[in-house]
């Protein structure tokens, strides 16, 4: 593995990359790093405040921390409906147009790819425009939901304009205790957002996807993401068993460092932007 520090606007460097991708195509794994210059804070990176994300266990186990994060969800969503793909999504789609890049692995839940005009995205972790029941399983939007908290709690949002919004619609609110949720209206069952909460597993179907699409690509591009779950780690790994090789583009270390066949130590938007550029000149 060679290190690449400062690589942002270095032409040289994008050409390296590149060339270590050949023409493809190329499947790309993406992290929250990729998402940063939509406005998304980022949940490891180098300026990243420490976070704790609610675990799996405690939503489903405690009724109290349910009520706590579809409190701050209910703001968060509002700012995250707006958010827009910034150069790094849209080079992504730029590139899967020109028959580069076969598909996009995202770690993250923003849907921003589909947004950016990506084709053939698996979101590995959900997504947050959805929302699941976890006893008859019915799927219903997000936009849905959000019209029944409005009703449910009319003035709940006034005052809370400026906060800080987690990568997930997660949003930093004091009080949440008098929040009201809303059951099923199919079964009045629990419902919880369509993601991969910490402590669940990735559906297997999903992860079995996702192995097929670094198989069917002569080369991995990893944008955005430290690697520090297994969930994204592990195709990193399989892809360098492979003998794939394997360019990871991002702020500070990885745990795939290792693996790489090229570690580029840049913030994703330029960079996948003059790559996007390269494939055409």
């Amino acid at each position: 593995m060679r290190n690449v520090l400062g690589a942002e606007g270095d032409v040289a460097i994008v050409e390296r990359v590149r060339a270590i991708l050949g023409d493809g195509p190329v499947t790309v794994l993406t992290g929250a790093g990729i998402s940063t210059d939509s406005g998304i804070p980022d949940y490891r990176g180098p300026d990243s405040p420490p976070r704790k994300p609610m675990t799996y266990q405690q939503f489903v186990g405690d009724i109290r921390f349910r009520r706590h994060y579809w409190a701050r969800n209910h703001v968060g969503w509002r700012h995250m409906a707006d958010v827009r793909p910034n150069p790094g999504h849209l080079s992504l789609a730029r590139m899967e147009g020109d028959g580069v890049v076969a598909g996009v692995i995202t770690q993250n839940v923003d849907t921003l790819h589909d947004a950016a005009g990506s084709r053939r995205v698996i979101d590995l972790h959900g997504r947050f425009d959805r929302v699941i029941c976890l006893s008859c399983r019915t799927v219903i939007s997000r936009a849905h939901l959000a019209e029944r908290l409005a009703r449910l709690n009319p003035h709940f949002t006034d005052g809370v304009d400026d906060v800080e919004i987690a990568p997930d619609a997660d949003a930093v609110v004091a009080s949440t205790e008098h929040f009201r949720m809303a059951d099923c209206e199919f079964c009045g069952g629990v419902l919880k957002p369509d993601i991969v909460y910490f402590g669940e597993n990735v559906p297997k179907n999903r992860v079995l996807e996702a192995f097929d699409l670094v198989d069917e690509a002569t080369a991995l591009l990893v944008a955005g993401s430290s690697l520090s779950v297994m969930s994204g780690l592990r195709f990193v790994r399989h892809a360098a068993k492979s003998g794939q090789p394997v360019v990871i583009l991002n702020r500070g270390w990885t745990r795939g460092d290792d693996f790489a066949t090229l570690k580029v130590d840049a913030g994703c938007s330029q960079v996948l932007s003059e790559l996007a550029d390269a494939y055409t000149r």
